[in-house]
């Protein structure tokens, strides 16, 4: 897949009906069971929220840069 199709995947908008079906479908066990799994290991290797906040704010300043990184342009995503 190329750049462009990435790009138009991503920043697509999707239709009222897309958004009713994500929020209204059955979460099948096994997703649910590894999202729970996740949750479990995140907030095990995080217990306190100050340490949770710390880590979104890391990551996000990493993504931040890799983003900036990969645009043509060079410019922030924000």
């Amino acid at each position: 897949m190329n750049r462009a199709r990435v790009d138009e995947a991503i920043n697509r908008r999707v239709t009222v009906e897309e958004v009713r079906h994500a929020l209204e479908r059955d979460i099948p066990p096994e997703e649910r069971e590894g999202v729970l799994e996740l949750v479990r290991w995140f907030t095990s290797r995080y217990p306190t929220a100050e340490q949770r906040l710390a880590y979104v704010r890391q990551a996000y300043a990493r993504w931040a840069a890799v983003s900036r990184d990969c645009r043509p342009d060079g410019d922030s995503p924000d």
